[in-house]
């Protein structure tokens, strides 16, 4: 099948119809076999040329003296440097490698988890975003910023206020075993202050007159909750510890562990455990429903003070204030030298015994005041409140992993330091991360295996003899 764009024929002529001129009365048309090239009835390219240029209107360009032009350019451009890229492709390092290695087991593994990834790619972009934030908020020191904050953790609204320094070696000598004891405490409580953002304010307690006519020992951590107060003005809580205690679950947190929950974690009504028999609620005419309720108002908003007891009563060795105007108003009362200088030979354990004297007295510190149980916050060791120390109610249980330790009474007839080192390890081995297990079981299991092979070789001496 003949096209119809003009083309070339081969003999010469066109195969196209209209180019070629007809021949007798036929309607094809068909080159002449006498005239080959330029025939009197052939159209030649020249001619077929010449009529397009015809119809265009404008022929190529060409200048007179076109050969003249073409010289000098050809010579003008012989004569410059040549620039002409090698089409000869150097030799690379390493050509072929990746293709040897994408036909091995390997590299096909490799090239389908590529793919795979590449289809999963937003999935995989989401989940790479999340470890990222959970290793900047919870690996990097990062996380104990937002922890302190007010409006995301809600650190800064608690303060811890570690006695220390108790006697300051004024009333007795202060020995090695004590400094070391001091030492374990305050670094306990800074870890934990520190991982949580919480303030922690150490109190200087050396024994010194904060009048001229009295000591007021032991009374002191009344004045200095209040100063705390004033020196923390933005902070709800004060956890007030003594230097004998230890925390043995750096892990809870006061929110989870307590505050985030004070409805279960409190008790109101003294009578679920009352040592000290105090009667509940009181009675009278004059008094408001509130006051004669054995559990105030019920809301959790209106407690502001937390106090755990032990066997014989309250225990002020770790306890909880708001601040509050009735915080004021009690420890403005609770610090009156009046009652000091009426009542300091009569109650033996002074600042504790007028707190109960108060609760038991006065009807507007009850709708205020909401007890939590010992081992919440206050956990006994064996030997104080009792020799047999197996009370469930008051003495730690390592395998209820209770948070606190303290060591009341243990400058009476104990070993301090001896409980204290003590504690301190079994807090270490109970907190331990994954991999530390990992190599404690490792050393355990060596240790294991030197004591029986000992063991074999003392009984084949034995048998031997």
């Amino acid at each position: 099948m003949s096209s119809r764009s003009p083309s070339p024929h081969h003999g010469g002529g066109w195969l196209s119809p209209g180019l070629m001129t007809p021949q007798g009365t036929s309607g094809r048309s068909s080159p002449t076999r006498g005239y080959a090239n330029g025939g009197a009835n052939n159209v030649t390219w020249a001619a077929a040329q010449a009529r397009s240029a015809e119809v265009k209107g404008y022929g190529a360009f060409a200048p007179r003296n076109n050969n003249f032009f073409n010289r000098h350019l050809r010579s003008i451009s012989q004569s410059l440097p040549s620039f002409a890229p090698s089409y000869a492709e150097k030799e690379k390092f390493g050509r072929g490698r990746w293709t040897r290695f994408q036909r091995t087991r390997l590299g096909q593994l490799a090239t389908r988890v590529g793919r795979k990834m590449w289809r999963w790619r937003k999935p995989l972009y989401v989940v790479a975003v999340l470890l990222f934030c959970l290793l900047l908020f919870y690996v990097t020191p990062l996380y104990r910023l937002w922890r302190g904050t007010s409006f995301l953790g809600g650190g800064s609204k608690f303060v811890i206020i570690l006695a220390a320094n108790q006697g300051g070696g004024v009333m007795e000598w202060k020995g090695p075993r004590e400094w070391a004891i001091e030492r374990d405490s305050v670094k306990n409580k800074k870890k934990y202050a520190k991982n949580w953002g919480y303030e922690l304010e150490i109190v200087d307690m050396s024994t010194k007159k904060r009048y001229a006519h009295e000591w007021r020992e032991s009374w002191e951590k009344v004045d200095t909750i209040r100063n705390t107060m004033r020196k923390y003005p933005h902070a709800e809580w004060f956890w007030w510890l003594d230097l004998n205690t230890f925390i043995m679950e750096p892990s809870y947190s006061l929110q989870s562990h307590i505050f985030n929950n004070l409805q279960k974690t409190t008790y109101r009504d003294i009578n679920d455990y009352n040592p000290l028999n105090i009667s509940h609620p009181l009675t009278g005419e004059y008094l408001d429903p509130e006051t004669r309720s054995t559990v105030g108002d019920g809301k959790p908003s209106s407690i502001n003070l937390i106090v755990p007891q032990d066997c014989s009563g309250f225990n002020l060795g770790s306890f909880f204030v708001r601040r509050s105007v009735w915080t004021d108003r009690l420890l403005d009362i609770w610090w009156d030298p009046v009652g000091y200088e009426q009542k300091h030979m009569e109650w033996e354990h002074k600042e504790q015994d007028s707190l109960e004297a108060m609760y038991r007295n006065q009807p507007w510190v009850r709708p205020h005041v909401a007890f939590i149980k010992q081992r919440k916050v206050n956990s006994f060791p064996p030997g104080a409140c009792g020799e047999r120390g197996d009370d469930p109610m008051i003495h730690y249980k390592e395998k209820d992993r209770d948070f606190l330790v303290n060591m009341a009474g243990c400058e009476w007839g104990r070993d301090c330091w001896g409980e204290m080192y003590s504690y301190r390890q079994l807090s270490n081995r109970l907190n331990r991360n994954p991999w530390e297990k990992f190599k404690d079981g490792i050393s355990d299991g060596v240790k294991r295996l030197r004591e029986g092979r000992k063991k074999d070789k003392k009984d084949d001496k034995k048998k031997q003899s």
